[in-house]
């Protein structure tokens, strides 16, 4: 009976890591509208996407991937054994990240005119000095949601999933509140109101954790002390996995001097895309991965560490293929429904569609990708993931180079296309990676691939889908309806049709879902 329980635990964790990030999600998606309303596609959008990818490098590295890949495992097995123990080492590892984050800001603020130099070379003049003003004041609150990546690493490791990963939430509310209370006549000036948002949201996002990890840490001093076994440990994997997290930061940075060569809009057509691509990664690729973490560093046996494998394969791909096609089929009408309002306009939806369809091609590689790193990370095994990732790297710099650079010099083609190839580039580097780990897993444990009728089931519904949403955007987009009201019918026209079509099929996913759900009605 007991191998039995153990994935209800894991699903239910899922749950609620997926309730806590769709919540921040559509906090986020909220956020970006009213950003579209006021800031478009223009200058000082650019702008402020690219001041905000240079701090954010310091959550990236340090944050919730690296942190919670070495943290966890450690802190999550010691916590069961010894709970003082456990809270005396999670003093330790906040000591010593609060102290690096203090000197890495520091050095952030003073180093920023050549990060901007470094990071966007094609930014000058006043698009480069607002660009330098905006890094600075961020600079601090980046470091701030570092601090929150570790709150959420010791309530992951109590399976307390929500509360984490519905506080971005609050981030995401403060920059709301200071796009609608704090607006400037100059577009750089309101920039600069934004960031400051930015800084009190994250700490907000901060404060709201703490009274729930100090529940699990009465016994959590601050110290240095770094002799400890479990500290070295932790030490040890962290490291490997701030290396391949830098990596494919090094690659999206890359993307991004890329894109400042560009037109004007590239970088905030970017920035509007990855708002979409990142919402079905993070609500059901982060979450499957994040509950099956813990249990996985906990199981002993190989095999069992494979099925856990298979069964996060199946639902990820249960939900990120229907996502895949959305923006194959309808990606104008996702972004007119999130972004069409103020400055951005039509054509605007139309550059974004281009970028989601070449994101789409790599969508699932990616995030099954991220299962199975997170697998290789369960296993204390962070090598191998840091290799598949250099590859990664290499073949996204190569491809955005060739793609976005150098192709359009013989073939026209439009700002749109050109910047599409960055994203292509980047999906095809996803599958390249997710190639490599797959097959370097299965040298260590056995785990059964996703069976080929299963795929074609969900392609066959999701495509469907698609079609019929777009359908019916075509429909009621001439009767002049809210972008947001006509986009919203052919949405729920999309998720009605592949749900159906998923029960039809006799998807097991679906099934199993549709199950919960009935139980849940009241007749």
């Amino acid at each position: 009976m007991a191998p039995q329980t153990k994935p209800k635990a894991s699903r239910g964790g899922a749950i609620f890591v997926a309730a806590g990030i769709l919540l921040s999600r559509l906090a986020g998606l909220l956020r970006e509208r009213v950003f579209a309303y006021y800031f478009g596609n223009g200058a000082a959008a650019d702008v402020f996407r690219a001041a905000f990818r240079i701090p954010n490098l310091l959550q990236n590295l340090f944050g919730e991937g690296a942190l919670s890949a070495s943290f966890i495992p450690v802190y999550a097995g010691l916590g069961e054994k010894d709970p003082k123990e456990a809270a005396r080492v999670a003093g330790v590892i906040l000591s010593l990240l609060c102290l690096l984050m203090s000197i890495l800001v520091l050095v952030g603020v003073l180093a920023t005119p050549w990060l901007i130099d470094w990071i966007v070379p094609g930014f000058q003049d006043e698009r480069r000095d607002a660009a330098i003003r905006l890094v600075r004041i961020l600079f601090p609150g980046i470091g701030l949601l570092v601090i929150s990546a570790f709150c959420l690493g010791v309530l992951n490791s109590h399976r307390k999933f929500f509360i984490s990963y519905t506080a971005p939430v609050l981030w995401n509310g403060a920059m709301i509140a200071t796009l609608m209370f704090f607006q400037d006549a100059d577009s750089y000036k309101f920039a600069e109101n934004l960031a400051w948002g930015a800084v009190a949201g994250s700490f907000l996002q901060v404060a709201i954790q703490i009274p729930w990890m100090l529940r699990f840490m009465k016994d959590m001093r601050p110290g240095l002390e770094i002799k400890s076994t479990p500290v070295r440990t932790i030490l040890t994997r962290f490291f490997p996995n701030i290396m391949s997290r830098g990596i494919i930061q090094i690659s999206s940075y890359i993307e991004g001097m890329i894109a400042s060569f560009l037109p004007t809009g590239a970088l905030a057509a970017i920035g509007y895309a990855q708002i979409l691509t990142t919402l079905p990664t993070s609500l059901f690729g982060t979450a499957i991965a994040a509950s099956n973490l813990i249990d996985m560093s906990k199981d002993e046996q190989g095999e069992e560490v494979g099925r856990r494998l298979h069964q996060g394969m199946r639902q990820i791909a249960f939900f990120i293929v229907p996502s895949a096609m959305a923006f194959v089929c309808m990606g104008n009408v996702l972004a007119a429904t999130l972004f069409k309002t103020g400055k951005f306009g039509e054509d605007d939806t139309i550059y974004i569609w281009t970028l989601l369809a070449a994101s789409a091609l790599g969508l699932l590689a990616s995030t099954q990708g991220r299962l199975l790193a997170t697998t290789f990370y369960a296993l204390k095994n962070t090598i191998t993931p840091l290799r598949c990732s250099i590859y990664r790297v290499l073949t996204s710099t190569v491809g955005a180079v060739l793609f976005a650079i150098y192709l359009p010099k013989y073939v026209p083609m439009s700002p749109a296309m050109a910047t599409a190839g960055i994203s292509f580039a980047t999906s095809l580097a996803a599958v390249l990676e997710f190639l490599l780990l797959r097959n370097a897993l299965k040298k260590a444990i056995a785990f059964e691939n996703l069976p080929g009728i299963f795929i074609a089931k969900l392609f066959f519904a999701a495509t469907t889908s698609g079609l019929l949403g777009a359908i019916l955007y075509r429909i009621l987009n001439p009767m002049q309806l809210q972008p947001w009201i006509s986009g919203g019918f052919a949405i729920a026209a999309f998720g009605v049709c592949y749900a159906g079509l998923s029960l039809l099929l006799k998807i097991e996913e679906a099934t199993a879902f549709g199950t919960k759900i009935r139980k849940r009605l009241p007749f």
